[in-house]
């Protein structure tokens, strides 16, 4: 389904969304990329494992709520 109103399409196969169809979509999709990359260089993996795991687990969390508002209702497909 491409309408409009959604900026991420539902996957064909199984649950969840594809790529981006929209450029807001993949404005979100290049933050999450921007704030993972900071936040590993902020917080690196191997000095502070709890803290760069709660801020995975935070902007994860956010592009998880932004697909589930602006993307196509989560259900699971098995192909056209």
């Amino acid at each position: 389904m491409n309408d409009s109103r959604y900026w991420f399409p539902a996957k064909r196969y199984g649950w969840g969304w594809g790529l981006p169809i929209t450029w807001q979509g993949w404005v979100v999709l290049a933050l999450y990329f921007v704030l993972l990359a900071l936040g590993t260089w902020l917080l690196p993996p191997h000095a502070n494992p709890h803290h760069f795991g709660i801020f995975l687990a935070v902007i994860s969390g956010l592009l998880l709520w932004v697909c589930k508002l602006k993307g196509e209702p989560p259900a699971w497909r098995w192909g056209k």
